[in-house]
């Protein structure tokens, strides 16, 4: 079956206001579209470095949320796409790592965050 990332079938938004965009010749791709694969690769990276830059200090943080996080609807979608894909692979890997189902990950994930919130855990 693969890792989650090869059985991911995410595609990037088109823009509706893109219409009838001329294609490349013998591509059947418009010309100023991202294939599916490149956008989920960057999205990737984007969510990548923002998470390494959480790593290394808070001011390189905020400069980089700042600096790399999208600012337009298609780029914050692919973003978000990203982020969701890097978080299956994590969750793959904490599994395989641990033998942890990524369902029990899940669950402790929602533990902590409402605890951060201060809403009382109902498990």
């Amino acid at each position: 079956m693969g890792t989650p990332a090869q059985r991911h079938r995410w595609r990037p938004r088109h823009r509706r206001d893109r219409g009838n965009a001329r294609r490349a010749p013998g591509t059947g791709t418009a010309r100023d579209e991202t294939a599916p694969g490149d956008a989920v690769a960057a999205a990737m990276q984007l969510a990548i470095g923002l998470l390494t830059a959480s790593l290394d200090s808070p001011e390189l943080e905020a400069w980089a949320v700042t600096a790399l996080t999208p600012h337009d609807a298609d780029g914050l979608g692919n973003f978000m796409a990203g982020l969701h894909v890097v978080s299956e692979l994590l969750l793959h890997e904490l599994h395989e790592a641990t033998g942890e189902p990524p369902a029990a990950t899940l669950q402790r994930l929602a533990i902590l965050a409402e605890h951060r919130r201060g809403t009382p855990s109902a498990g």
